[in-house]
């Protein structure tokens, strides 16, 4: 992977991911060895070290190896071999370790089922290092003969095929970062009127093929110049008047569209909607007798409009369309209803500036790297109302989960804050909730008498994700018809590119959901985003209320909330169908 130049203000923190990963894979190497508790310390190092927001060389340029100590979960072991890699570009224990099992840690761990000891029991019996020959092995049967079981080998090729179905994309909340940085350094160019991205990355979609920005200047060829020397691009691909093809230094390609201003609607247009979208709108305009492409709408030789998205799309007859749900799925045929004034219009999506409070925060209560406090303080200067700590229970051992008698002193303890001079009539509020396990029965592993203290009780399914479509519905209906669950977390389970949802009937669960006043997150960390879209709108027709939450662990993920807000417009979610679109007394008063 590439780095930026240091000296480049706008370069994204590759070094930070470097480190990250080598201290993750030293964590999964160390345990592979059988060694205690310092796998979990380099494993939360590594976390600590990939959130930051500040590249490390500058944290350590500045403030030395005391600073480097001073990161969360790092201390003196950890900070001198951050030291070693800043300085050598090396981590001789890393390398020794690497050496005794020389296998692709992070190419097999994206394997679903597969942790650091069946990593070494492949490389021992098989000496399996890539996930490629992993396939070969399991395609053959080989694992069966060396002891894996049947049931194994058959999930690994499952999960391997998956993986390679999603190859090629990157996750939106992965690449928004790096895009939003070349976008700033196109919108300095003085040659440059505006700029906007293009295709997926507008549509704020799941995940992202490569990045497209539309620039729009009166000097197209000296802004493609500029562009293929930002700092960001690798190589060049191709290169014309008004248009380039990169290949940036995160191994992602970047477009750019360099257009004429007096055509910002149309490009834009064009270059947004997906492909079934624009076909509509371009057999619409033909339907008149006009040619819609992406320097304007046309009739014949004389130009209609093409200044603005809003014109064109009323000269077609149409309110204008939010570029989220630009995708064919029934927003042409509400946009046209609205602009004759009639029923069924264009939903009044939920802004993004429209969601008040966090409803899933973890903290270093159990498998957070931050405190309450940290986490509260960070929310308010973001400009929320209130968060909801839910820290998991204590089915999940491996996260320190709590019992009974620690979630009423953790209670005790954000009570406390409240009360401080910090919060203590700032309007800020910090409620009591809890992230409880669903077991494979449908009950909880918190009793209810405890559960009934919380402001509000989540509840989620972290574990055989194996179970029958029948029995998974069953066991998430049985947490729904609790009093004290009011909202189920993640509801599908799945991982972006990395672990398929689990089979359950969506129909089903919203049914149940909506009978009984059960809310359903939208979880807007960037490889869950779940509820799907598909799935969002369904529960918006039936009237089922959503809460839109980071399932934050540090305080740089608070700001993922922006991921499940997109994804709640692509689900056609309105302010009204968010709990925590309102103040903490009005979602409380939404709940069971």
């Amino acid at each position: 992977m590439g780095v930026f130049a240091s000296k480049d203000p706008h370069c994204i923190l590759y070094m930070n991911k470097e480190i990250s990963k080598i201290l993750y894979e030293m964590a999964i190497l160390l345990e592979m060895k059988g060694v205690e508790f310092k796998p979990r310390m380099y494993e939360k190092a590594a976390g600590s070290v990939e959130s930051l927001t500040e590249d490390v060389r500058g944290i350590y340029k500045h403030g030395g190896f005391k600073a480097l100590e001073d990161i969360s979960g790092v201390g003196s072991s950890i900070g001198k071999k951050i030291e070693e890699y800043i300085k050598t570009r090396r981590v001789k224990e890393y390398d020794k370790l690497k050496k005794a099992v020389p296998v692709d840690i992070e190419d097999l761990v994206s394997v679903e089922g597969i942790g650091p000891k069946t990593i070494l029991r492949l490389y021992k019996k098989l000496k399996i290092k890539t996930r490629d020959q992993l396939e070969k092995a399991a395609t053959r049967g080989k694992l069966v003969k060396a002891g894996f079981g049947k049931k194994t080998e058959d999930n690994i090729l499952k999960s391997i095929g998956f993986l390679k179905k999603e190859h090629g994309h990157c996750l939106l909340g992965e690449i928004m970062p790096t895009a939003e940085k070349i976008l700033e350094c196109i919108l300095a160019l003085p040659e440059v009127e505006s700029a906007e991205f293009g295709g997926s990355l507008r549509r704020m979609a799941e995940t992202v093929g490569d990045l497209d920005f539309i620039a729009f200047s009166t000097k197209p060829s000296e802004v493609v110049e500029k562009f293929i020397r930002f700092p960001e691009v690798q190589s060049v691909h191709s290169k014309g008047k008004h248009k380039a093809l990169v290949r940036l230094s995160i191994e992602t390609d970047a477009d750019i569209w360099v257009m004429d201003p007096q055509a910002t609607g149309a490009a834009l247009i064009g270059w947004t909607g997906d492909k079934q979208h624009n076909i509509a709108l371009r057999t619409l305009a033909e339907k008149k007798g006009w040619m819609l492409n992406d320097y304007g709408l046309w009739n014949g030789k004389i130009l209609l409009v093409s200044k603005t998205e809003e014109e064109i799309y009323k000269k077609l007859g149409m309110a204008w369309i939010p570029p989220e749900i630009r995708n064919n799925t029934g927003e042409i045929e509400a946009a046209l209803r609205q602009a004759q004034g009639k029923p069924g219009g264009l939903p009044h999506l939920v802004g993004y500036g429209d969601v008040k409070g966090d409803l899933q925060i973890q903290t270093d209560w159990t498998d957070g790297k931050d405190s309450i406090e940290t986490m509260a303080k960070a929310a308010k200067e973001l400009g929320h109302d209130y968060i909801l700590i839910t820290d998991h229970t204590k089915f999940l051992a491996m996260t320190g989960g709590s019992d009974e008698k620690r979630l009423i002193k953790q209670m005790a303890a954000i009570d406390k804050i409240n009360s401080s001079s910090t919060f203590h009539g700032s309007g800020f509020k910090i409620l009591k909730g809890a992230e409880v396990n669903i077991m494979p029965d449908g009950t909880l592993d918190i009793n209810d008498e405890t559960l009934a203290k919380l402001d509000v009780v989540g509840a989620a399914v972290h574990s055989k994700f194996n179970m029958s479509e029948k029995d998974m519905t069953a066991r998430i209906k049985r947490a729904m018809e609790n009093q004290n669950v009011d909202i189920i977390f993640h509801p599908t389970g799945r991982l972006i590119q990395k672990r398929e949802a689990y089979k359950v009937d969506m129909d089903e669960l919203l049914k149940t959901a909506k009978k009984t006043k059960t809310v359903m997150e939208i979880d807007a960390f960037p490889d869950r985003l779940d509820l799907k879209d598909e799935y969002i709108r369904k529960a918006v027709n039936m009237g089922v209320k959503l809460a839109i939450d980071t399932d934050a662990h540090s305080i740089e993920h608070l700001k993922f909330l922006r991921y499940g807000i997109a994804q709640a417009r692509r689900g056609w979610a309105e302010k009204k169908d968010v709990i925590n679109a309102h103040n903490w007394q009005e979602m409380l008063k939404m709940l069971k």
